[in-house]
């Protein structure tokens, strides 16, 4: 569906109140939107344990292999160059850069939704399935908006690991960064926009052990009448700013030279509005289907104090299966 049609049934059917389930591409280009969405099953979903994941049934052969094959040190060190030259020449301060990684794997995507253990789930079937724990934004019944950023991963297996992601520089200033920039893209949109908590920890679950995450928290006030704007509101503020960078259109076509990939929907966002609130996600931690081929989108956040090997490694450590 295009993304002006896609616009026009979120604010429709907002303002009616009825409840539905869509996604936007990270281009913002196109989308879907789907009504009933505890009982229609084209796309099975779960957000912090609602949804129509009921509905699923997997009577398919159980896998036991997942095999990534990243690409090399020297492949993404040419796309980190590219970030680095927009960086030194002042057009980006953070940039998402992103790779995708081609697995071997029995595991099917519907074997993948129903293990995963992630907060927010998604499987369109034969296209993708997302296992991921960002939220973009919630805005409440009365209009209040939030959003939680995460910048900063770090294995829990490492020693202290909670204190040396929290004490890292670098981590620290990309954080501050998207904080600000996230501050700013609400107030485009919201009144009263403040942090509510700054830096604190999510522990995720994966087959490589206990992953760290750190978040922060940012509200704000929506005038009356956000129903029937619905769309066009979150069309202001996307792609999401802990998946693009600051600032955004500079950011965007510096992101544009560096990847040599369509993301599709990977980095889009996913949204469940249930007549009064709305709840949205990243689509991140995001594995597609392309023909018969599998392949595993993951990135991180990049500034002029990033280290090539250290970004490679987070790259590839993000390619897991949600599950211990």
């Amino acid at each position: 569906m295009d993304i002006e049609t896609l616009t026009e049934r979120i604010n429709f059917h907002a303002g009616k109140e009825d409840a539905f389930v869509f996604a936007i591409n990270y281009d913002c280009t196109e989308g879907f939107f789907l009504l009933d969405p505890m009982e229609q099953t084209e796309v099975f979903w779960e957000m912090d344990g609602t949804g129509n994941a009921r509905k699923f049934s997997f009577n398919g052969p159980h896998g036991s292999r997942f095999q990534a094959h990243p690409m090399s040190e020297e492949c993404y060190a040419s796309m980190f160059d590219t970030i680095q030259r927009h960086l030194h020449r002042g057009d980006t301060f953070l940039a998402n850069l992103t790779g995708m990684t081609p697995v071997e794997t029995d595991y099917s995507l519907e074997e993948i939704f129903l293990r995963s253990t992630s907060r927010f789930r998604i499987l369109y079937p034969g296209k993708f399935v997302c296992f991921s724990p960002e939220i973009f934004v919630d805005i409440s019944a009365d209009g209040t908006i939030r959003t939680h950023p995460m910048k900063g991963t770090i294995s829990g297996l490492v020693e202290d690991a909670a204190n040396k992601i929290l004490s890292n520089y670098k981590e620290y200033a990309e954080h501050c960064t998207i904080v600000d920039f996230m501050r700013s893209e609400l107030s485009r949109i919201a009144r009263n926009v403040h942090v509510k908590r700054f830096r604190y920890i999510d522990t995720l679950v994966s087959s490589k052990g206990p992953v760290l995450q750190v978040s922060s928290e940012i509200c704000g006030s929506l005038e009356e009448g956000w129903r029937n704007r619905l769309g066009g509101l979150l069309l202001q503020i996307l792609p999401a700013g802990s998946i693009s960078g600051a600032p955004k259109q500079a950011t965007l076509q510096a992101i544009h030279e560096a990847e040599n990939h369509d993301r599709g929907f990977y980095t889009g966002i996913f949204g469940y509005f249930d007549g009064q609130a709305l709840r949205t996600c990243v689509l991140i931690r995001f594995i597609e289907q392309r023909e018969e081929s599998l392949f595993f989108h993951s990135g991180g956040g990049i500034t002029i104090n990033s280290d090539c090997q250290e970004e490679y490694r987070e790259l590839c450590d993000k390619v897991y299966v949600p599950w211990q």
